[in-house]
């Protein structure tokens, strides 16, 4: 048995509000380091333009995953979401292999900065602006169980962490006159960009391979199921994956041989429904057999084994 596949809210104009934050924000930090001339606020103009090329990304493969299934993708489109944050995880990693070079050039010939309190205040301006639009965009992942919106979301999350390390930095150089803190700082924030950009592209491959749902939701899930057991009713080989927005659950429900079909479908409905109660955006794929019949029980791994040739 499975449920039909209930429309989705669209996610795109969140995709649009990154967009123009990557906009904002790089505009802002390009004008903190033409002010200071910080090689770490150059860094962090650099991740804008990744923040940019990722919000686009996004936009693209929302629009892609939003589409019904047809014909040929009749699960949906939803993985196209994990291109997007597997493209996003390797502009991060490019970016950081940029920052790291300005870095070490800059941590060779150590410069002077200027006009660092003006500078300052323009990134820290862009910070705010990122940290905005990452708890918007982290509160609808969250609601949606979006894994493309709460990808950008903590890459965004991250920049703010980042601005405010170069920021602390710069004010240090300031402070202090060690010129080398700049590029040095410049080179933490590349290797804390390029292990964001690795869990990203670790968790795209995830979604790609057909992982499953976190062990929270899997739970929840063996919960809604053995609350049946009081009827006579079992379940084995559950399976699950996340595509996206959308879960997936394949389970094999056992009942009482004796039940009717009718009956057995009437109970099955009222697990499927608990289930989607239970796991929002949920696709149920649920296969009834008598609990009495030992071949019932032969179907439990992926593989069901072939019968053998009669002689």
């Amino acid at each position: 048995m499975s449920d039909p596949v209930p429309a989705t809210p669209s996610l795109k104009r969140y995709a649009w509000i990154s967009i123009a934050a990557a906009f904002a924000t790089i505009a802002l930090k390009t004008v903190a380091w033409w002010l200071t001339g910080s090689v770490g606020l150059l860094s962090d103009a650099i991740e804008s333009l990744v923040n940019l090329a990722g919000a686009l990304m996004v936009l693209g493969m929302l629009s892609l995953a939003e589409q019904p299934a047809d014909e040929d993708h009749p699960y949906g489109h939803g993985k196209a979401e994990y291109f997007s944050s597997a493209f996003e995880g390797f502009l991060i990693v490019v970016a950081a292999l940029s920052i790291g070079y300005a870095a070490v050039h800059r941590l060779l010939a150590p410069q002077p900065l200027e006009a660092v309190g003006l500078g300052l205040v323009v990134s820290a301006v862009a910070s705010v602006v990122n940290l905005l639009v990452a708890r918007l965009l982290l509160k609808a992942a969250l609601e949606h169980g979006s894994i493309t919106l709460e990808a950008d979301a903590h890459h965004l999350m991250t920049d703010v962490w980042t601005s405010a390390g170069v920021i602390l930095g710069v004010g240090l150089v300031a402070v202090t006159g060690w010129n080398w803190l700049d590029p040095a700082l410049a080179l933490l924030v590349a290797a804390n960009i390029i292990w964001t950009g690795w869990r990203l592209i670790h968790r795209s491959a995830s979604g790609l391979m057909d992982a499953a749902l976190p062990a929270a939701q899997q739970a929840v899930i063996v919960e809604v199921l053995e609350r049946y057991a009081g009827q006579g009713i079992a379940h084995h080989a559950l399976r699950t994956r996340q595509s996206g927005r959308r879960a997936f659950i394949s389970v094999h429900v056992l009942v009482p041989g004796r039940w009717s079909v009718k009956h057995a479908h009437d109970w099955v409905e009222r697990i499927e429904a608990d289930l989607r109660g239970a796991v929002p955006n949920c696709h149920i794929t649920a296969h009834v057999e008598p609990i009495d019949d030992p071949v019932s029980h032969d179907d439990q791994g992926l593989d069901r084994p072939a019968p053998a040739s009669s002689p």
